[in-house]
């Protein structure tokens, strides 16, 4: 339907393409309800995630047809993109460079098997280049000079985030990268489908561009659809093929919805441990770097909060995904010195905000944030708006885990890992604390002392400092 032809041109989804889509989306739930489907799941990229009117097209959206559409950021797609990527890839240990080209933006991921490394994501999607760049209005040659221009900004990104790593595999995902390995087989003789190299992508660029576009619809019998967005998107693979130094890309002919539907398996199969633990941490830990966290401090504090956590699990009643959750924000709660030491706290609660936290959703992203940003100095209040914005659920976890963070924070108060040992026993009426390390740990337990109060209101418990 390309949403996209709306948004990247007014920002706003047209009436008109509300009705195709709630007519598409009538057509889904037919089919769902024909099959006894029991779970569904509807996400928007690009075009959704940037219109302004995405809440009434999506509540709309919801009204015909019952089906809620979640906006996913870019490193969210890069996830799914490397869950399915790694379903059809052996990448072993080699470290791939993954490139999903959309219509409205292109995400670039460094893998390995287990776990993405980093992730970018870049406003050069094909349909938003075709409207930006105006190719009707300058021609092909022209277009492509226009797109190599443009990319050259895309290019000092990418190379710091290859930085100096040796790539085994670059491969490429979307529709129009698999119409190009179709191409490869009708027009260069190519084996299969699955891959192109660079020389081929070049001699097909060139067959594409000195044909207009009834043309290539005839000549290569491409799809009307794709056949005029198929060139910026040989042009972009073209360019990030040059920038990671490779000859040859793979097409695995998948993409996010076989991401989804390998996401959804595991959690249906195991709900509780839906998020990747070593996937979130491993970001959150490459987020830390990037603010130049004391690595030494936050890990020993996200250790005590975790302990807290264990020792209070039949109080709080919360799960592994919150337990993660809470482990990301003792692992972040100090980013925010990197912008001011003054209000540190507020800073936090930002900077995670806007990170690329692979593996979380925006909802997971707004309980950690909120979670850091009361590891210290207040808590809530009715004038403080980002928590006032949360759900009744999201305040819930946020009013049972950041107490725990504020007490493990208490714990390394000097950021000198003088706390080894807390042993922790609960009791009907009270919580004992017993301190064990370099000492006497006097300021600790002032911290301790002072930051009691929120978490004795919670947990209707008095703590014993011993």
């Amino acid at each position: 339907m390309r949403l996209g032809a709306d948004v990247f041109a007014s920002r706003v989804i047209s009436n008109a393409r509300l009705v195709q889509a709630m007519d598409a989306f009538l057509k889904f739930r037919k089919l769902i309800n024909k099959n006894n489907v029991k779970s569904v799941i509807a996400v928007g990229t690009s075009a959704v995630r940037e219109a302004i009117n995405r809440d009434y097209f999506i509540n709309q959206i919801a009204k015909a047809s019952e089906i809620t559409i979640e906006p996913i950021r870019g490193e969210e797609e890069a996830r799914l993109v490397h869950l399915a990527v790694t379903s059809r890839v052996k990448l072993k240990r080699k470290i791939a460079l993954v490139v999903d080209i959309g219509g409205g933006s292109v995400e670039t991921t460094l893998a390995t098997r287990r776990r993405v490394i980093v992730s970018a994501s870049f406003a050069i999607g094909t349909v938003r280049l075709l409207q930006m760049l105006e190719q009707k209005k300058h021609g092909n040659r022209v277009f492509h000079r226009l797109v190599d221009a443009y990319l050259k900004v895309t290019d000092a990104r990418l190379q710091e985030e290859i930085g100096g790593r040796k790539l085994g595999f670059c491969v490429a995902t979307g529709g129009n990268v698999e119409a190009l390995g179709d191409l490869r087989v009708q027009l260069c003789k190519g084996e299969d489908n699955t891959s192109i190299t660079v020389e081929e992508l070049n001699s097909i660029l060139a067959r594409l561009e000195s044909r207009s576009y009834e043309d290539r619809i005839r000549e290569f019998s491409l799809r009307p659809d794709r056949a005029d967005v198929i060139i910026p998107s040989a042009i972009v693979l073209q360019n990030i093929a040059e920038q990671a130094g490779v000859d040859r890309i793979l097409i695995p002919r998948v993409g996010v919805k076989d991401g989804l539907l390998i996401d959804m398996a595991s959690k249906l199969r195991k709900p509780e441990e839906s998020l990747s633990h070593a996937q979130v941490i491993s970001s959150a830990k490459l987020i830390g770097r990037k603010y130049d966290y004391n690595a030494q401090h936050s890990m020993t504090v996200a250790r005590f909060a975790l302990e807290l956590f264990d020792a209070t699990r039949r109080l709080h009643k919360l799960g592994a995904k919150e337990r993660t959750l809470l482990e990301v924000a003792g692992l972040l709660h100090d980013v925010g010195y990197y912008v001011d030491m003054t209000d540190h706290h507020k800073h936090s609660h930002y900077l995670i905000k806007a990170s690329p936290l692979i593996g979380l959703n925006d909802s997971q992203r707004e309980i950690v944030a909120n979670v850091a940003r009361y590891h210290s100095r207040a808590s809530p209040k009715p004038s403080h708006k980002e928590y006032q914005e949360l759900s009744q659920e999201q305040r819930r976890i946020v009013n049972w885990l950041a107490p725990l963070l504020r007490l493990a924070e208490a714990l390394d108060r000097e950021h000198a890992g003088k706390v080894k040992r807390v042993g922790v026993s609960l009791a009907k009426k009270k919580l004992t604390l017993r301190l064990r390390g370099r000492g006497e740990l006097l300021l600790e337990r002032w911290a301790l002392t002072r930051n009691l109060q929120w978490f004795e209101a919670i947990y209707k418990r008095r703590v014993v400092i011993d």
